[in-house]
């Protein structure tokens, strides 16, 4: 059977749209421009997201210290020696809050990447709270002639789970900044925790429906996963009671029924994160890779016969 967007995987798949998109092979690589956060350097608070941990999820080879030229070039040779050998490159400014600079010194960085002659585009990753109109027009006049996304951290659609993380901005900011791009034909994406203290898996299926409203093009879904030294670790320690660990098996279940309420033209990039053993604190999975992941969903979704928006209704 061939789905809605297009090809015959019951999800609409980051490979896929990319093929589509494209016509060939295109790989994501990061990099670390140094950016901060201003939940981090006291402009909202000095703490930072209770989760957070950047180096968790940053390859061996991203550091500020080097140049994004640098990064670009050792990361096409780390995905060259880990998987097939990609057409074409996305860079993902992925590390901390990456429109948290002067719009000069935006211009600088991804004026540097989109100049390798194997990168095809970038993908920003920032806070909904760290763009502005003359940002967002800028990132516009790049997508004339580049593919270019901004990846929003969104975390939860519920305040109250927001200001229980230390986020320090409500949803209703999401909304504005996930508006605010969509209308200048930016490519957007948002990030969401599953699991996040509070919050139980009705919520998450119901909160389906308030990203269904946004006008994204991509999403990413990781299942919560606490790391040591965050301020979550020292919660967990002090009340592991507040929080819920699905298993391996449960977890997949959910975001079966999570993805069968989701609108089938939003491309799914991830919907659970592995991350080094070093770095995990308190219960986890152990060793599983995303391509694991990945089979163990499809496995699901063959199964119980459902795929993507099977039960979306179009308002």
């Amino acid at each position: 059977m061939i789905y809605a967007w297009g090809d015959s995987r019951r999800y609409n798949s980051y490979a896929g749209y990319f093929r589509r998109l494209f016509g060939e092979r295109v790989q994501k690589l990061s990099v670390d421009a140094g950016f901060t956060c201003p939940n981090r350097d006291g402009s909202i608070s000095e703490g930072g997201c209770t989760f957070c941990n950047n180096g968790a999820f940053t390859p061996s080879y991203c550091t500020p210290s080097k140049s994004v030229r640098q990064q670009i070039d050792e990361g096409i040779e780390f995905h060259r020696q880990r998987y097939r050998r990609a057409s074409r490159y996305l860079v993902y400014f992925q590390s901390f809050s990456n429109t948290y600079a002067p719009l000069d010194r935006l211009q600088e960085l991804y004026g540097e990447a989109l100049a390798h002659p194997e990168v095809a585009g970038i993908v920003v990753g920032t806070r909904p709270d760290c763009v502005d109109e003359r940002k967002l027009d800028f990132f516009a006049r790049l997508a004339r002639t580049h593919y270019v996304a901004v990846e929003y951290g969104i975390e939860s659609t519920c305040d109250e789970t927001l200001r229980a993380i230390n986020r320090g901005h409500d949803f209703a900011a999401a909304e504005r900044a996930v508006r605010s791009t969509a209308e200048r034909g930016v490519h957007v994406g948002a990030h969401f925790i599953l699991g996040l203290p509070g919050e139980s898996e009705g919520m998450l299926l119901a909160q389906t429906a308030r990203i269904n409203a946004l006008p994204l093009t991509t999403v990413k879904f990781h299942q919560l996963q606490i790391f040591r030294g965050t301020a979550m670790a020292a919660q967990y320690d002090a009340d592991p009671g507040r929080f819920r660990f699905w298993s391996l098996e449960e977890y997949v279940a959910l975001f079966a029924e999570i993805l069968r309420r989701l609108r089938p033209d939003l491309i799914v990039e991830r919907f659970a994160s592995e991350a080094p053993p070093r770095y995990h604190h308190g219960p986890g999975w152990g060793l599983v890779r995303n391509e694991q992941l990945w089979a163990l969903l499809e496995k699901r979704l063959e199964e119980t016969d459902t795929y993507q928006g099977e039960f979306f209704i179009h308002l």
